[in-house]
């Protein structure tokens, strides 16, 4: 199927899901374009944003879809009016319409691995959640979160096997220390490793030395991403990040 065109969606609803995190879910007649199966995936944004020469564009993933509804719910971290998506979740209301484009595809981990290293930020919660409970019941292994707050945990559907490590770090150093010192601490399981982990772009390098470099994984049994940088727009950050895979690749 083609992917649609950019449409425009309703917003039908807004809750919290932690103080950090808030769901928007969006419908309208656009959605019937989109094809079955698409949690996980992602779509892009079209936010207003004056003194720019057109709107700006925010990726985010698609955290339930509800095809029979023609809904889609969307996640959205909360950190003020810093940023331009942030913003725009903070005052969305039932009604008001947004252009929206997508959807992409879904990064999922690998169900034929022995086991599992799932690690993310609260940016790829959304992303994290739809992998956690794609597993089967059998999996086992690790899963990191680092979050914001002690309340922005949450209830989370996945295999008994899976040990859980929530993080809380307000300081994006401070966040990457935790989150590498606890990964290392981990003990390395037997069996063939699929590691998923999405965060921000200096912790992604460190997890990606790490699992990489250390531990000699190859490429068919990682997904490492950032979804941000801290102190650049989500434009700065795509050119960064390209020029940082191109690099890793040489």
């Amino acid at each position: 199927m083609t992917k649609p065109k950019p449409g425009t969606l309703e917003v039908l609803a807004v809750r919290d899901v932690s103080p950090h995190m808030r769901r928007i879910t969006l419908g309208g007649h656009h959605l019937s374009q989109y094809p079955a199966d698409q949690s996980g995936g992602y779509i892009k944004l079209f936010l207003d944003n004056p003194g720019w020469d057109g709107p700006a564009v925010r990726t985010y993933t698609i955290r339930h879809q509800r095809e029979d509804r023609g809904e889609i719910d969307v996640d959205f971290v909360l950190h003020g009016d810093h940023g331009i998506a942030s913003r725009w979740a903070h005052n969305a209301a039932p009604g008001d319409l947004v252009t929206v484009g997508g959807p992409g595809p879904k990064k999922m981990v690998d169900m034929s691995a022995d086991w599992y290293f799932l690690i993310g930020d609260m940016t790829a919660l959304p992303a994290l959640n739809v992998n956690l409970e794609a597993l089967p019941d059998s999996a086992r292994g690790y899963v990191v979160i680092e979050i914001l707050h002690v309340d922005d945990v949450q209830q989370i559907s996945a295999p008994p096997g899976l040990e859980f490590h929530w993080l809380v770090a307000t300081d994006n150093t401070r966040g990457r220390e935790k989150v590498v010192r606890c990964v290392r601490e981990r003990e390395w399981l037997e069996g063939r490793p699929f590691v998923w982990a999405a965060s921000e772009f200096e912790t992604m390098k460190a997890l990606r030395r790490y699992f990489k470099k250390e531990r000699q994984l190859p490429t068919s049994d990682v997904y490492i991403s950032s979804y941000w940088k801290h102190g650049l727009r989500e434009d700065e950050h795509k050119k960064v990040k390209k020029q940082d895979a191109e690099s890793a690749e040489q």
